[in-house]
């Protein structure tokens, strides 16, 4: 091993040396960049840290003046710390001055030194801060000395990580004892309280440098033999199944095969890294290059990297996804992501849940919302601020995460809690009155479900039915296409817990966001304007037919009620009826009893539906508006997209006049309509839609009690003028004029 090699290793020897050293944090990192110096030959070696997610601080330095520390500070971006910061990339300035974005500094006295190189300190793409060698020669650093230097930033991250750093107004200092507030988006409405539990513990590298390389070098190796085996039998077990998966697993082998992958862990334990910190290097150099690209298969790519990793990392140190740590009785789970089976394995244990990823349509989030249990997801950086056994508050309703919040946090949550318990005393007590309001009108309330667990909810809600029971669950939580025995089964028992109260099935609901990881997935520009729900249906009848043929064999001569999702015009709802003609006439050939009645209706989720022809009106026995699609088409505004969807109101003058328009069609065709989504389930905009002429509003089962409670109180008839009022004005949104009729009438 030549020269270069050796001063790297021992460089890292005498900062493993430095930071054993009891000494308080600053001194220790004030010695760090001493060592740094000496070792490179450099008269300066400065550490900047992110005071907060936009703001770089010195907070130690070798060779600028020493009053400058945690007094020099600069945004992301500014100057080239800035850019090594804002980039994730290295900057080597022969004629730093000179070079493009340099801002002077006059507090450090800067100004003799020419040269300069930057490398980025970060683990895992998550950026912490800079580390910076600058040089009174003019030169631009070699190579070698760039990737000593990234060796040391990488070590320096992981040691910032174990909490090593505890200096004096540095950004990092106590980082996992400190308050942290996240703000997430509304998965799903409530609150809870409880102590973190992570569903994928960190893999956590305790000793980054290594004493001996040819040992590390066998470690690596034997590791990653353990890798390729436990992939190659990953393999042979998905062999003659799903096409889709094997392709998963074929680039998990090319990675775990990649020569060139292999080749840069063994060049950084050469330079005086441990397996695990040589991985973790690679892991994280692949994760700053390819979050930087757009193409949506690289992006893929970079998860399967991810992964691979971990394993590696879980193999050589041990350190299972069970770590040992017990569960608490009140956990709040944490992840990245999940998906609906492995969310269904915790159940109703949960007391809330938190991903930094995640969408209101995800799979997870239905899971949730069939669970009853609060979501915030887009709760970006939680991961890696998290420890198993936190204190944390989450508000479902705000999107908001509390991690280790400070007394008056917590008093001012408690409170919101025991105001939403209160309530639910007081809706219980209505829960078997119906909701007639004062001017004589009656709404049915209905709830959603998905799952059996929800069913319990039926009876303890006060819902008079099930409004939408979507199947989809059933075929997401599933490896493989379920049986029709599997699914008439369990479509039988949804009928048994119901006890005669109508439930209404919407067949499969995919595509868009819920896609089967079973069925190859469509690389489509705007899924959710693309081949989904009965447009998969018809194009793939088999699993209609199967499906309808369940519920028919499910009803076994009950009454049952089937609802056709995402219709946009009147064809497509002739077609799936034919369908359901074809399945019972197979089921009556077969001699299997039939319902005594069948209701079959459609889903009106596209404005076009709106207009379709007074034939079809007249002949479907019902509709249900889905709001929550019908409203992102009505405003060309993706659900999914926060910068656009928070623009819209459901109270929007204009909505509602759609909707009413709506209501005055089936009440001439004599056609029951229902609304379904989440703006039923909401109180303020619930009755709104009951003054504008819907009778029958369905949503989760925690949402009746207060919809029911806020219908009894009010006086539709009057409300309706004050909507039909605030139209007539031109008012854009109808919400101020109906907040002050509400407030009123308390």
């Amino acid at each position: 091993m030549d020269g270069t090699e050796t001063e790297s290793r021992k460089l890292l020897r005498r900062l493993r040396d430095a930071m054993a050293e009891d000494r308080a944090g600053q001194a220790r990192l004030d010695n760090i960049t001493h060592l740094i110096a000496d070792s490179m030959g450099t008269e300066v070696c400065s550490v900047y840290l992110f005071r907060d997610s936009e703001t770089l601080e010195l907070c130690a330095t070798e060779g600028l003046k020493p009053e400058a520390v945690h007094e020099t500070r600069m945004k992301m971006g500014e100057g080239l710390v800035g850019r090594v910061a804002k980039t994730g990339s290295v900057v080597n300035a022969a004629d730093a001055p000179s070079a493009k974005g340099f801002r002077y500094m006059p507090e450090t006295g800067e100004e003799i030194y020419s040269s300069f190189l930057g490398v980025p300190i970060q683990r895992l793409g998550e950026k912490l801060g800079v580390l910076v060698v600058q040089s009174k020669q003019a030169r631009e650093f070699s190579a070698d000395e760039v990737y000593a230097l990234e060796v040391v930033a990488m070590v320096l991250a992981e040691m910032t990580e174990l909490g090593a750093f505890v200096g004096e107004g540095a950004a990092l200092s106590a980082r996992h004892q400190q308050a942290v507030l996240i703000r997430g988006t509304t998965g799903q409405e409530g609150a809870a309280e409880g102590h973190v539990w992570l569903h994928e513990p960190r893999v956590v590298v305790t000793n980054p440098i290594a004493e001996d390389p040819h040992k590390e070098l066998t470690r690596l190796h034997e590791a990653v033999d353990t890798l390729r085996i436990s992939v190659d039998q990953m393999l042979a077990g998905a062999s003659g199944g799903d096409a889709e998966q094997t392709q998963v697993l074929e680039a998990y082998r090319m990675f775990a095969n990649s020569k060139g992958w292999m080749r840069r862990m063994e060049e950084d334990i050469s330079r005086g890294l441990s397996a695990e910190a040589a991985v973790e290097k690679e892991q994280s150099a692949a994760r700053s290059r390819l979050s930087q690209v757009t193409d949506a298969y690289l992006r893929d790519r970079l998860h399967d990297l991810d992964d691979l990793s971990n394993r590696l990392l879980r193999i050589l140190t041990g350190q299972g996804r069970d770590t040992g740590a017990e569960m608490p009785s009140d956990p709040i789970l944490i992840a990245r992501n999940i998906g609906p089976a492995e969310l269904l394995d915790y159940g109703r244990s949960l007391k809330g849940i938190v991903l930094e990823e995640g969408s209101v349509g995800s799979h997870a989030a239905i899971v949730a919302r069939a669970l009853a249990i609060p979501l915030v997801i887009h709760a970006g950086g939680l991961v890696t601020e998290a420890l198993n056994g936190d204190h944390i508050m989450v508000d479902g309703d705000q999107g908001i995460v509390h991690l280790r919040p400070d007394d008056t946090v917590v008093a001012a949550f408690r409170d919101k809690i025991a105001m939403q318990a209160k309530a639910q005393e007081r809706y219980a007590s209505i829960r078997d009155k119906p909701a007639t309001t004062k001017c004589g009108k009656t709404i049915s309330l209905h709830m959603n479900a998905g799952l059996m667990a929800d069913l319990p909810s039926l009876e303890g809600s006060g819902a008079e039915g099930v409004g939408l029971f979507r199947t989809e669950l059933q075929f997401l939580v599933r490896n493989q296409m379920p049986k029709r025995s599997e699914l008439s089964a369990l479509y039988a028992k949804v009928l048994d817990a119901a006890g005669g109260k109508r439930v209404v099935f919407r067949t499969l609901d995919i595509g868009s966001d819920k896609v089967l990881p079973y069925m190859k997935p469509n690389d489509e520009p705007n899924p959710a304007l693309g081949w989904r729900a009965i447009r998969v249906g018809l194009d793939k009848p088999g699993v209609m037919r199967m499906q309808l043929q369940a519920l028919l064999r499910a009803a076994n001569g009950r009454p049952l009620t089937i609802m056709f999702p995402f219709v946009a015009q009147y064809e497509e709802y002739t077609a799936a009826k034919a369908e359901m003609q074809k399945a019972i006439e197979r089921e009556r050939i077969l001699g299997h009893p039939l319902p005594e009645k069948l209701e079959i209706g459609a889903m009106l989720e596209t404005p076009s539906l709106a207009f379709a022809p007074d034939k079809f009106y007249e002949e479907v026995d019902f509709l249900s508006i889905g709001g929550n699609d019908l409203k992102q088409f009505f405003f060309a505004a993706d659900r999914e997209n926060e910068r656009v969807r928070r623009r819209y109101d459901t109270l929007n003058v204009s909505f509602l006049t759609f909707l009413g328009n709506i209501v005055k069609r089936c009440d001439a065709s004599g056609t029951a309509l229902s609304f379904c989504g989440e703006d039923a389930g909401r109180p303020v905009e619930a009755v709104c839609l009951a003054a504008m002429g819907m009778r029958t509003l369905s949503m989760r089962p925690a949402s009746i009690g207060p919809v029911k409670n806020i219908l009894r109180s009010i006086d539709l008839d009057g409300l309706r003028r004050v909507i039909e009022d605030a139209g007539l004005r031109g008012d854009q949104s109808v919400r101020p004029a109906v907040l002050d009729y509400l407030r009123k009438q308390s």
